[in-house]
């Protein structure tokens, strides 16, 4: 029996030239190629006869070799074998490009079996190099279901399906069992053997349901045990006792009245820095619902003790308006506020650096210059991230490495459903800031198609006559004719020059420099321009409470979580804003009907699970966790929620997994952090 972890040069079969293949794959051990989960399946299992089928159809089918096959060279590079099989049903013609060795393999007169998509008419069916055996043999690559792997080149789907049955007979019955039996009792879960197998070699599709079942919770299990078990490790360390300050003192001095969500999150803040461990904590709420107050509550909190407080933004312009908005709440309270952006003079990053050294600045606003060499704090107790999705797990740690264990605050605007969260977000807790302050008025949306587009046209001019600001988005930079859809420099010069010439245009992309983007982002912000033409760029953005209407051209090619951030760009200010999105069937499209409907961004982030999977979500995520193998979170939800459920259960009567009965799960998590060793910065 081999070990798990034997290199997969040792495989029968492998060798060195297909093991350097194989590790292109992220297969390297024996463990790798059997945890190598196929993609998708073929069911080869179900026999049809010739009679039944219909063109389009891919199948299996039992037939006698009725011709003897004919090989003709039809030039060079181009060869055809061409046969006819029957059954008792009816006859069908089949043809091989290129493959002269099968005039030899197919006998006439001899039963095989076929598998391949039928060509040709209902009455004449045929099909083109369909993989086939003898019917004394059949069960080898077909009459059964077939796994689909993901390849690379050298690596054909035989040679991977034939190398990964090596590694489940090269393991035996010395596959470990991660899942307690209680556990697996409980939920009705298959056995580690039994999975592995199944779900490369299935018997037939409900012993693939099993295996699949079993191997997603387990999945899901797993990474959350590790989770639990991260949390339980940072609660460890010592963290920063502020002195019990009383925030009725914050509250009183603010020119408005905080909305409940806001205090509760704050409270869940002062009690996780008062606790004697470190906080570590996202505060997930939609745009404008107050999460900057949160975090200025919390700064104020740690400064009332004498500490600092260091606040990252992504962009060099959310730095200003974070340093704007916390300067205006806290300064009035005492609070010296500073900021360090990379665009400061050197002389001015010196004097702020010196200030920061000495304690002279009590919160300091900035971006990654934050993390530069020669950044020292003289008390840093608090560590800010604002759009942590911007971020990689390692420069948040750069942050908390300046000062001694730091509490630790994350925010983000992305609603994102809270199942899903608990997974990008494991090493935090979460908050949830679910209401909006009042006077915040939802934003009037609008799906449209072309017809409109002349009264649109209209309506931005009326609007700009009013002093109003708009924000135009399309999906891509530059023209691309296959795709058909709006780009954002040529729809740029025809706006400016044939629609709107009398206006103030400007244009925004990512591929602009840093410097040029911020340019033009602040004079929008300061009213210099009446049009804003952009790309996604401006998806996370500023506050610009003039900005009344958003327009988003081919609103069908953006998520359904990406255009409640775009629409989350007006409506910040006191006038009547509005979202329109061009779309081919306009608020018939069921995708842009949800947008119509709600303002509410979980209720949003959850549909767009539903319909398009959490690739978007896990596409953004901080850098550090794993990658799914086998579970897919749009539709293994109900699984999640599960999995989630026992781990906490687990942990409650064994925090640190020290029971010997849990010894294999506690091993399989070390094994998880040693390939992810980001997860603990």
């Amino acid at each position: 029996m081999a070990d798990l972890k034997t290199d997969i040069r040792y495989i029968k079969g492998i060798g060195e030239q297909r093991a350097k293949s194989l590790k292109k794959l992220g297969i390297s051990t024996l463990f790798d190629l059997i945890s190598y989960f196929p993609r998708a399946y073929e069911d080869r299992s179900v026999f049809r006869t010739i009679g039944s089928l219909l063109p389009e159809d891919t199948a299996c089918v039992r037939a006698l070799v009725i011709s003897t096959p004919r090989l003709s060279h039809i030039r060079k590079g181009l060869d055809l074998v061409k046969l006819r099989v029957a059954d008792e049903s009816g006859s069908m013609d089949i043809t091989f490009f290129n493959q002269s060795y099968v005039k030899d393999s197919l006998k006439y007169g001899v039963y095989y079996v076929f598998y391949g998509k039928v060509g040709g008419t209902l009455h004449r069916p045929e099909m083109v190099n369909p993989v086939f055996e003898p019917e004394d043999r059949a069960g080898s690559i077909t009459g059964r279901i077939v796994p689909i792997y993901r390849l690379t080149a050298n690596i054909s789907q035989n040679i991977l399906s034939r190398a990964v049955r090596q590694g489940l007979d090269e393991v035996g019955d010395n596959i470990p069992e991660v899942l307690p039996e209680k556990l697996r009792e409980s939920f009705n879960l298959a056995n580690a053997d039994f999975a592995y197998r199944n779900i490369h070699f299935p018997a037939d599709m409900e012993s693939l349901e099993l295996a699949r079942r079993r191997l997603v919770f387990e999945e899901l299990f797993v990474l959350t045990c590790a989770l639990g078990l991260l949390r339980e490790r940072k609660a460890e360390k010592k963290g920063i006792v502020p002195n019990t300050a009383d925030i009725e003192g914050f509250y009183s001095a603010l020119p408005f009245s905080p909305t409940g969500a806001q205090r509760r999150v704050i409270g869940e803040l002062i009690s996780d820095m008062l606790s004697g461990r470190p906080m570590n904590r996202l505060i997930q709420g939609d745009v404008g619902s107050g999460k900057t107050l949160c975090a200025a509550a919390a700064a104020w909190y740690v400064f009332k003790s004498g500490f600092q407080t260091a606040f990252m933004a992504p962009t060099e312009i959310l730095a200003q308006q974070h340093y704007n908005t916390l300067a205006e709440l806290l300064s009035p309270l005492g609070v010296r506020i500073g900021l360090l952006t990379g665009s400061l003079t050197a002389k001015r990053k010196r004097e702020v650096k010196t200030a920061l050294a000495l304690g002279e600045i009590d919160l300091i606003v900035g971006t990654h210059a934050l993390l530069s060499e020669g950044v020292d704090f003289f008390s840093l107790a608090l560590a800010i991230t604002d759009e942590q999705h911007r971020f990689g797990v390692n420069q948040r740690s750069l942050l908390t490495e300046k000062g001694e264990n730091p509490h630790v605050l994350v925010m983000s605007a992305t609603p994102i459903p809270r199942t899903l969260a608990l997974i990008i977000y494991g090493d935090l807790e979460i908050s949830i800031v679910d209401e909006l302050p009042p006077g915040r008025q939802p934003v009037e949306t609008y799906g449209v198609d072309e017809r409109m587009r002349p009264r649109i046209m209209k309506f931005v001019r009326r609007l700009v006559s009013e002093g109003r600001q708009i924000y135009i988005v399309c999906p891509m930079v530059e023209e691309n004719e296959a795709l058909n859809v709006k780009a954002a420099e040529k729809y740029y010069e025809q706006l400016k020059t044939r629609v709107f010439p009398d206006l103030r245009l400007a244009l925004v992309h990512g591929r602009m420099k840093a410097s040029e983007k911020d340019a033009v982002m602040a004079a929008f912000v300061r009213g210099e321009v009446d049009i804003l033409v952009a790309t996604t760029v401006i998806e996370v953005g500023v506050d610009v409470p003039n900005a009344a209407l958003m327009v988003i051209e081919n609103a069908e090619r953006f998520g359904l979580s990406q255009l409640h951030q775009l629409r989350g760009r007006v409506g910040r200010g006191k006038h009547k804003s509005y979202c329109v999105m061009f779309c081919e069937g306009g608020s018939e499209n069921p995708r842009i009907n949800i947008m119509v409907k709600t303002n509410d961004g979980f209720k949003i982030s959850e549909e767009d699970l539903k319909l398009r999977g959490p690739g978007d979500f896990f596409g953004s995520r901080q850098h550090g966790l794993p990658e799914m193998k086998i579970a897919d979170l749009s539709a293994d939800m109900r699984l999640l929620s599960e999995a989630q459920s026992a781990a906490a259960e687990l942990l409650k009567s064994d925090p640190r997994l020290q029971n010997p009965k849990n010894r294999a799960l506690l091993k399989r998590i070390k094994e998880l952090f040693e390939i992810n060793a980001d997860i603990f910065n």
